[in-house]
């Protein structure tokens, strides 16, 4: 790496949050086909008039490559190949809705009824102490697609908030995305969770 290039990403670090980061060379820039273990994943790109979520549903790729653990008849659910921990996965609407606002009711039922359905799969094949369950709407809310609403469920564990997340902002995943596809994929509800 010359100097300039040097001084480049010594400039980068400092301005991305500002603060350093520690680079595993597998992760950076999660190179195309490569999700965030590593491995090779299907790499899909939103097709013209579609997103994102939208081509990945309407794909006619195997669930085990797009990482698809439940469709439903509006909405679908697939692990984050990006995770904040290993069992982080996504309930999408099968139709790109930018708002809570814009989901009709017959969507809006099935998707809290499918996260649901998520919270038992991820308790049941990961056992965590907790979970993180919502959504970013809107640019400033920190949607990462903002085209298409999603809600994130995340197992959490006491204490895994530690050194690695919080000062070096990396994330250790103790299996790859196909060990928690299959471990969620045998984990999932055969039906939509009666009302307690």
């Amino acid at each position: 790496m010359s100097g300039t290039d040097s001084d480049t990403r010594k400039e980068w670090e400092r301005n991305e949050g500002g603060m350093p980061r520690l680079f595993s060379g597998w992760r950076l820039a999660h190179p195309l086909g490569r999700a965030a273990d590593g491995e090779p994943h299907a790499y899909v790109s939103a097709e013209p008039g579609k997103t994102l979520f939208e081509t990945i549903e309407q794909s006619t790729l195997p669930d085990e490559q797009t990482y698809v653990l439940h469709r439903g008849p509006t909405v679908y659910v697939i692990l984050n190949v990006y995770p904040y921990t290993s069992g982080h996965v996504m309930v999408i609407p099968n139709e790109g809705f930018p708002s809570i606002l814009d989901l009709p009711l017959s969507v809006y039922d099935e998707l809290w009824a499918t996260v649901r359905m998520a919270a038992v799969a991820v308790k049941d094949a990961f056992a965590p102490h907790g979970l993180n369950i919502g959504f970013n709407e809107g640019l400033a809310g920190g949607g990462s697609q903002t085209d298409h609403l999603h809600v994130h469920v995340v197992p959490r564990w006491r204490a895994d908030t530690n050194f690695m997340t919080s000062i070096a902002e990396v994330r250790i995943l103790p299996q790859t995305l196909s060990q928690t596809w299959q471990r969620l994929r045998d984990s999932w509800p055969a039906d939509l969770p009666s009302s307690p």
